[in-house]
């Protein structure tokens, strides 16, 4: 279902509390939808719903939100019939909720993966599994999060392009089996965006992730939700909102062994630099 207009629509966000899920809640007030939000962190919830509000242009529209670990079926499944029955079926879902740790393969501990799969990618399976008949009848559309790193692997991000490339193929192949329901399937591919996750990340990642993320452009939630809300018109799968990053998808594509030079071309310099400080120490 393409959307020009979102006015009367209603939207389910999840991850809505923070960074890019609540840039894209804002932008879908401002257009005349009404929006509910999720996510694990109450204190956030509470802040994030009044800037939501803020963005209200008619009395009609309907601001909630409520707290949910989307990584937990029973609690996700509860919660969202709770929230059909409060706000109605949704138009539109947006799964936005998402972690990472940026750490080497070997630095990483099973339970760091663990969750990182359960929040990005099970939680997403489990929003869509609980929404689905409602999303059918309304012929809704559904915009799972991934990233560039989702269909480029990049250092010390072994877990979560996992996940990332995990939601690209899952939204792919849930694509096909929704379009005879009139149901879209996208996915939107950011690179780093400047949000609380990303702050976080960059205090942990090792040197080679952060060079290679300092020649990468860095993109505000703002743009990336106004990216969005334009793309849903015209009902393509990957969303990818950045000129490089389409850039870099395409050249993966085309011609992945040139990509990989060039990555390997960075990461080594960076570890001879590294080699070379720690020999004067």
């Amino acid at each position: 279902m393409k959307i020009t207009n979102f006015e009367g629509r209603t939207a389910y966000i999840t991850g809505g509390s923070s960074g890019i899920g609540l840039a894209i809640a804002k932008q879908l007030a401002s257009r005349g939808a009404g929006v509910i939000i999720f996510s694990r962190q109450a204190d956030l919830l509470k802040s994030a719903i009044r800037e939501i509000e803020n963005c209200r242009v008619s009395e009609g529209q309907r601001f909630s939100y409520m707290q949910v670990d989307v990584s937990q079926y029973e609690m996700t499944e509860k919660v969202l019939s709770n929230a059909v029955s409060e706000f109605g079926s949704p138009d539109i879902l947006i799964n936005s909720a998402g972690i990472a740790y940026p750490q080497k393969f070997e630095d990483t501990p099973y339970e760091k993966f663990d969750d990182i799969l359960k929040v990005n990618l099970y939680g997403t399976w489990n929003t869509i599994h609980c929404l689905l008949p409602y999303l059918k009848q309304k012929k809704g559309y559904i915009v799972n999060t991934s990233s560039i790193a989702g269909f480029i692997g990049v250092f010390g991000m072994t877990s979560y392009s996992a996940s990332k490339f995990a939601i690209i193929g899952f939204s792919e192949a849930l694509r096909s089996e929704l379009k005879s329901y009139g149901v879209t399937v996208s996915v939107l591919c950011p690179p780093d965006v400047d949000t609380p996750m990303l702050e976080k990340s960059n205090m942990i990642k090792p040197a080679e992730a952060k060079a290679l993320s300092s020649t990468a452009d860095i993109m505000t939630p703002e743009a990336v939700a106004s990216f969005l809300v334009k793309a849903m018109s015209r009902e393509d799968f990957l969303l990818i909102p950045n000129v490089s990053g389409k850039f870099t998808h395409l050249l993966k594509r085309l011609l992945p062994g040139l990509t990989e030079r060039i990555i390997d071309s960075k990461i080594k310099s960076v570890q001879k630099n590294l080699k070379t400080a720690n020999k004067k120490i």
